[in-house]
């Protein structure tokens, strides 16, 4: 299937590793032009040239901190001088910390909300006179199951990503006249540093081997196995695509089937 994404500028957050780096190969190998942010600057400049490398593309990296509101508003002009401007965001950033409710202060509750809920809040205001001005857009907000199922120790995600499906949900019907759509695609357990870092703060709770923890993830999941980011980035990229123009306002889950929810 051709996806369309020749000649689409694409920004993604958060895509110096795990499920942004791979959906902006993905995207960067069906055609569009990408661009990546994150904090780190030498990683992020590995990531580019891994991107060049996967898809005999050139990728643009332009260093921000998502949870600063002016940084982004800098980076989306930096990327629409050098790219002309934009066609999809994928918004992304790393997860709140894992805890329960007495493990967190006031501190930690904005830390999150910054993070998580601010950052695609403000990426979004960041690119939408763009998206505007070229007749149209795909907005792409990476949530995760805790949206559709709350899951024990990660207070702070299942909250703070609950509001990005709410502002999905929402920017779906105001931006629909704008020829904008607005989804959200929620993973689950993909091979991810951030999964990777979970499992080892859940083997620490609970004083088990991190292999025991590895061991029952899998298990849970039907397909009897971690997601490959890549395949994650597929759907990311489907999502984004005029393959999926009469798709908004949905939030797709990306699990290997580990949801018992009627409503995924």
């Amino acid at each position: 299937m051709n996806l369309g994404l020749d000649g689409k500028v694409a920004w993604v957050l958060g895509g110096s590793s795990g499920l942004g780096l791979a959906s902006a190969k993905v995207l960067a190998q069906e055609g569009a032009s990408v661009a990546i942010s994150a904090r780190d600057e030498d990683r992020l400049a590995a990531a580019a040239n891994e991107i060049d490398q996967f898809t005999e593309g050139s990728c643009l990296g332009v260093p921000v901190d998502v949870s600063d509101g002016k940084a982004l508003k800098d980076a989306a002009r930096v990327i629409e001088k050098e790219l002309g401007g934009f066609d999809i965001l994928v918004a992304n950033a790393g997860g709140p910390p894992p805890g329960s409710f007495d493990d967190f202060g006031d501190d930690a509750l904005y830390d999150a909300f910054t993070l998580t809920t601010a950052s695609a809040w403000r990426a979004t205001k960041a690119v939408l006179p763009s998206m505007r001005a070229r007749g149209g857009g795909a907005i792409v907000y990476i949530t995760s199951i805790t949206t559709k199922e709350v899951v024990d120790r990660l207070l702070l995600s299942n909250m703070m990503r609950a509001a990005v499906v709410g502002m999905a949900k929402t920017l779906a019907r105001e931006l629909a006249s704008d020829n904008i759509r607005v989804v959200c695609a929620a993973p689950g357990h993909h091979d991810t540093p951030r999964v990777q870092r979970l499992d080892a703060a859940r083997a620490e709770a609970e004083g088990k081997p991190i292999t025991e923890i590895q061991a029952r993830t899998a298990h849970n999941i039907p397909l009897g196995r971690l997601g490959d980011p890549l395949e994650f980035g597929n759907a990311v990229a489907f999502l984004a695509s005029e393959a999926a123009s009469f798709i908004s306002g949905v939030s797709l889950t990306v699990d290997g089937g580990q949801l018992r929810s009627m409503s995924t």
